[in-house]
Parts: C-alpha cells; sequence; structure tokens
C-alpha cells in the first residue's frame, strides 16, 4: 500500500508554492493551483481568524469556479500554521481549517499529535518543516504525512545541512512523503531534487518574483540583482535562523552588531512588530541567484515544466551512455 499521497500524480509538475510571510495570498494560491501545482499561504499573513476565513472562502470559490468552467481539477491548496506557544490563533485557525477542509496543513516550529489528528479528522494531509534528523523523527512520532526538509540556503526560516545528506538521512527512517527545500529556482532543480529522492521540490524566492505575489517591485528588483553570496542567514530578526538580502538589512540601518543579537520568539505579542519588520528586511534564498525576471505564475510554471522535461530527457540520455 502506497504512503504517498495520490494528488502528486495528479500535478502538472511535481512541485509546491511554498507559503511565505507577508508574500503569498489567494491570488498566488489560486493562480499555481490553476496552473497543476500546490498553492500555498501562512494563515498569519491576515492579521485575524476572520481575515484568515475570508481568504479560505475566496480561494475554495475561486478554485470551485475554475472546475466548473474549464472541467479541469485544479491542484490542492494548502495553509502553514506556526504551531507554537506563543501564537494566540493557532487553536481558531485550526478550528477554520477542519470546518473548511483545508487540503493540506504545512506546521512550522512545532509537531503536535493533536493537531496533526484534528487535521486527519476530516482526511486532510499534514507537512511538517524540519532542518534535522531531531525534528524529523519527533514528526513522525507525531503521525505527520510528510516532511518539508528545509535544506541550507532556503529562504525564510531555513537550515544548514546539505539537502543531499539530509534527504539520505531523513530516508533511513521516513517513509511518507519527503519534500525538499533550499535553492530550488528551475525545473532542471525540481529533477534534481526528485533525483535526490524527494517526491516534491518546495520553491519559495522563485515565486515571490511572479505577478500575483504581494512583494513591491523594488523587492523583486533586489532579488534579480541578488547573488548568493548577497544572502544573511541570522535570528536576530525573528528569533528564528533565517535567511534574508543583505541590501535590505543594510537599508534597515541593520549593523554586524545587531545580527549577533539574540531574539526571543513570541507570534502574539511581537506579531505586529515582525510584520512591520519583514515588509522593509526581506527574506530571500540563495536560488536567488538564478532568478533574472519577474513573470506571471502561468509563465513560470510552463518554463518550469519545459525545464523539468529536459533534465529528466537528458538524464535518459545519459543513462543510455552507461548500460550494464
Amino acid at each position: 500500500m502506497s504512503t504517498k499521497p495520490s494528488f502528486i500524480n495528479e500535478l502538472a509538475l511535481p512541485a509546491i508554492a511554498a507559503p511565505m510571510f507577508l508574500i503569498s495570498g489567494p491570488k498566488l494560491v489560486t493562480e499555481c493551483c490553476k496552473n497543476g501545482i500546490v498553492g500555498t499561504f501562512p494563515a498569519l499573513n491576515q492579521r485575524t481568524s476572520e481575515g484568515f476565513e475570508e481568504w479560505l472562502i475566496e480561494i475554495k470559490t475561486e478554485l470551485d469556479k475554475f472546475e466548473k468552467e474549464t472541467g479541469k481539477k485544479p491542484a490542492p491548496f494548502g495553509v502553514n500554521l506556526i504551531v507554537h506557544p506563543t501564537n494566540p490563533r493557532l487553536e481558531a485557525d485550526i478550528k477554520l481549517c477542519v470546518k473548511h477542509k483545508v487540503p493540506i496543513i504545512i506546521t512550522s516550529l512545532g509537531a503536535v499529535s493533536m493537531v496533526v489528528d484534528a487535521i486527519h479528522s476530516y482526511g486532510g494531509l499534514v507537512f511538517h518543516d524540519i532542518i534535522k534528523k531531531r525534528h524529523a523523527e519527533k514528526a513522525q512520532e507525531a503521525g505527520v504525512d510528510g516532511l518539508i526538509l528545509v535544506a541550507a540556503g532556503a529562504g525564510g526560516h531555513a537550515g544548514t545541512i546539505n539537502p543531499m545528506t539530509l534527504v539520505a538521512e531523513v530516508k533511513k527512517f521516513f517513509h511518507k512523503t519527503i519534500i525538499l527545500s533550499g535553492c530550488i529556482s528551475t525545473g532542471r532543480d525540481i529533477a534534481s531534487a526528485l533525483q535526490m529522492g524527494a517526491d516534491l521540490a518546495y520553491m519559495g524566492t522563485r515565486f515571490i518574483n511572479t505577478d500575483e505575489s504581494k512583494a513591491s517591485d523594488e523587492y523583486k528588483k533586489m532579488i534579480i540583482d541578488a547573488g548568493a553570496n548577497d544572502v544573511v542567514y541570522t535570528a536576530s530578526i525573528s528569533g528564528v535562523h533565517a535567511n534574508f538580502l543583505g541590501a535590505s538589512l543594510k537599508a534597515a540601518g541593520i549593523t554586524e552588531e545587531d545580527l549577533k543579537k539574540d531574539t526571543k520568539i513570541d507570534f502574539g505579542k511581537e506579531l505586529d512588530t515582525e510584520a512591520k519588520a519583514w515588509k522593509t528586511i526581506w527574506s530571500a534564498g540563495q536560488g536567488s541567484a538564478m532568478i533574472d525576471n519577474s513573470v506571471p505564475v502561468a509563465e513560470l510554471i510552463s518554463d518550469l515544466k519545459a525545464e523539468f522535461k529536459s533534465a529528466i530527457e537528458n538524464q535518459i540520455m545519459v543513462l543510455e551512455k552507461y548500460p550494464k
């Protein structure tokens, strides 16, 4: 019996557009789903649970309309929940996810069986962010359906382990869905993720530079101009290590000394403060080095599909050069 969800085989491309703080909204989510990949957003991108529910209704309505008009089944969408004791909205937002039967829940900063059980009650799937083996083991104990392996160089809250090692280490004991995150910007990168043993690729930074994202033009230009060395890894902004564009840190007056300071995580008291900070201090992964444009989601996914197909075909050609 397969431990992998059936929707994977129905996607146009084995990819998930990652939930990005202040960047992902209904428009980005629905365009991804319409074009055959999973679209997601953080619940906290809406400042209240009431607003969060409005977004859920908007997304479901738009995807239902798309299916009725085209006869095509859109990819499922997902919501990112911060499972941390300081998130005052967690309980209310979980209830809304259950009420609206959100297909995929992405949990961060805590794998809790109670949350998993709530989502499983209606047939939903839970994928959990991890950056190391210990986190993966705890998530497996909680009963999650998949793990998002956030490897070195990923945008937002990222880890420091090489993706090849991280995938291999986790696959030794976890046999459900593996999703790989970190510097995935092209269709060739998606093919490489599958070659390493992942089931799906997780792409964040590449979808910042789309017409449907909520990022400003200045933010998108900074990504286009950035190289891998222009990305700074620090925990001083939100209390959790994350990658940010160095130019945005400099523009905000953040010094080298500031980057060494410890910041306490508090998603209740500090939520508005963090949101204000991330509006001018912009996150991105090292994959920004491969981004040189900003295009509509449909065009981006079309390009990714062509690159992915070409990469797979090249792998087949290489295999043919090395017969048994």
